[in-house]
């Protein structure tokens, strides 16, 4: 009797998995990444990863639900690294949002395969039809403007941006322009269109009388 319990335990504790979850996850986001949704079957996953669909289907449900889960990790990666890049004191904040809006116009320029980012991709492709992909989505970036605002209003707090100016409305502003910025990228936009864009959207940021006097003071001259 003590055997038949012993092997009925056995038998119904979940054995251990025999393969690496992260592996297969960036394995199969490669493929989500790279065919977009719809052209991304489980077969491809399948042959990508090396497990078998029973396997994927059984740690990770099916295909929805594993986009799902990349998904989301990307967008939590995404919003931790602006948060990462904006956060400090106030005295570097524009630094900070300057260097955010270059690397952003830079990174999409750098990008040959013209892929964009994950979260703008899988937006535009299910959005319109996923309750869920457009609330994850729109949860991202409202939290990455919520990011660049409070940015912004450390640089309002230290003079180098105009006080009166409305942070939110900048953020949303620069916000816009780094997703149009990586839409002409896809497009094939060249680097130096890119780069001007981003350098017009610094220009275009509210400064105040002291931050250009200081600003222009550490000018090299010319003459």
């Amino acid at each position: 009797m003590d055997r038949v319990v012993k092997y009925r335990y056995h038998r119904c504790v979940a054995r251990p998995r025999e393969f690496d979850e992260e592996a297969v996850l960036d394995a199969a986001r490669e493929q989500f990444w790279s065919k977009g949704y719809a052209g991304t079957s489980m077969d491809a996953i399948a042959a990508a990863t090396g497990l078998g669909k029973g396997s994927l289907y059984g740690a990770f449900g099916g295909k929805k639900q594993l986009f799902l889960r990349i998904f989301d990790s990307y967008c939590t990666g995404v919003a931790d690294a602006v948060a990462s890049g904006l956060t400090g004191p106030d005295e570097q904040a524009y630094v900070r949002l300057c260097a955010h809006i270059r690397a952003g116009a830079a990174g999409v320029a750098a990008d040959s395969r013209h892929r964009g980012c994950l979260l703008a991709k899988g937006a535009a492709e299910l959005s319109e039809h996923d309750p869920d992909v457009t609330a994850r989505s729109r949860r991202t970036l409202e939290g990455i403007a919520a990011i660049v605002a409070d940015d912004i209003r450390a640089a309002q707090r230290h003079g180098d941006i105009d006080p009166a100016a409305d942070a939110d409305g900048l953020a949303a502003l620069v916000l816009a322009v780094l997703r149009g910025v990586e839409a002409l990228g896809k497009a094939g936009i060249d680097a130096d269109r890119l780069e001007s864009a981003a350098e017009t959207a610094i220009a275009l940021l509210p400064r105040t009388g002291k931050a250009r006097v200081t600003e222009g003071a550490r000018r090299p001259s010319v003459l």
